[in-house]
C-alpha cells in the first residue's frame, strides 16, 4: 500500500515508508478504535490538518449603539439581512464562512486551492463586501437610517483546521496566530476609520499591486520584525 492508495495529502507518509534515525513525533490520522478498512477512506479535514490560508474578519462599526435604539425583532432582522449580504460576498469569492461572532464574521480562503488563490479571493471578497454593503444601505435606508459601516482585516498564514467543539456543538474552524493577527487588523481598521487593513504578505501572495495605499509597520506580539500592513479607506476601490 502507498500514500496514493489511501489518497493521502503530499505531506503524509506511511509508517512502513519511514526509516527513523532519531526521535520523531507522530500524528494519528484515524481514531484509536478504527479498523484497517477505515484507512481506505480519504483523510477527513475535520480530523485536523495544517494549511496556509487567508483569513478575513469583518465587523460592523457602532452596531451596539444602533441595537440599543431598536426593538429586538428589528435588531435580528437587520443583522440577518446584513449577514446574508456579507455571506454572499464570501461565497461568491470562493471562501468559506467560518463563524459569526456577534455582529462580526470570520471567513477562510484557500483551504483547498492554496494560499495564492486564497489571498486573491479574499481581496475579491473584501471588494464585494464594500460594494454589497452600499446596495444593502440603499435597500434598507428607511429601516436603519444612518448607513452601516464595516471594518475588514485580512491576513495570511499557517493555521490548524479541524472540527472542534463538544458533542453536537462542533464545527469546522481554524486556530492559530494568523487568525489572531487577522482579528487585530480588523480592529485596527475601525480604529483608523478605514474599511480595510491587510498585511502586505496577503497582497504579495495575491499578486496585486497596492503600492498606492499607505504602508505601515506595526508591532505584533511574538514577531520581532513587526508586520507590514496597508490601510485602504474603501475596499471597493482595490484593483482586483
Amino acid at each position: 500500500m502507498c500514500c496514493a492508495t489511501i489518497r493521502a495529502t503530499p505531506n503524509v507518509r506511511l509508517a512502513c515508508q519511514l526509516r527513523p534515525t532519531c526521535g520523531i513525533e507522530v500524528t494519528p490520522l484515524l481514531p484509536p478504535l478504527a479498523a484497517a478498512e477505515d484507512g481506505r477512506d480519504p483523510i477527513d479535514i475535520a480530523l485536523g490538518t495544517e494549511r496556509i490560508v487567508a483569513i478575513l474578519f469583518v465587523d460592523i462599526r457602532g452596531f451596539t449603539g444602533l441595537a440599543e435604539r431598536r426593538l429586538p425583532y428589528d435588531v435580528v432582522f437587520i443583522l440577518n439581512r446584513y449577514f446574508a449580504t456579507a455571506g454572499r460576498a464570501v461565497v461568491t469569492a470562493g471562501g468559506r464562512i467560518d463563524k459569526f461572532i456577534g455582529d462580526g464574521m470570520m471567513a477562510l480562503f484557500g483551504v483547498d486551492g492554496g494560499p495564492e488563490s486564497g489571498c486573491r479571493n479574499a481581496l475579491v471578497a473584501a471588494r464585494l463586501l464594500s460594494d454589497y454593503l452600499r446596495e444593502f444601505n440603499a435597500a434598507l435606508a428607511g429601516d436603519i437610517g444612518e448607513p452601516l459601516r464595516i471594518g475588514i482585516g485580512l491576513h495570511v498564514g499557517p493555521v490548524i483546521i479541524g472540527e472542534i467543539g463538544y458533542r453536537t456543538n462542533r464545527q469546522m474552524t481554524a486556530i492559530g496566530d494568523a487568525v489572531n493577527i487577522a482579528s487585530r487588523l480588523e480592529s485596527m481598521a475601525k480604529a483608523a476609520d478605514v474599511e480595510l487593513v491587510l498585511s502586505e504578505d496577503t497582497a504579495t501572495r495575491a499578486g496585486v499591486d497596492l503600492s498606492a495605499f499607505p504602508l505601515q509597520t506595526i508591532e505584533i506580539r511574538g514577531r520581532g520584525d513587526g508586520l507590514s500592513v496597508r490601510f485602504i479607506e474603501r475596499a471597493g476601490i482595490i484593483p482586483v
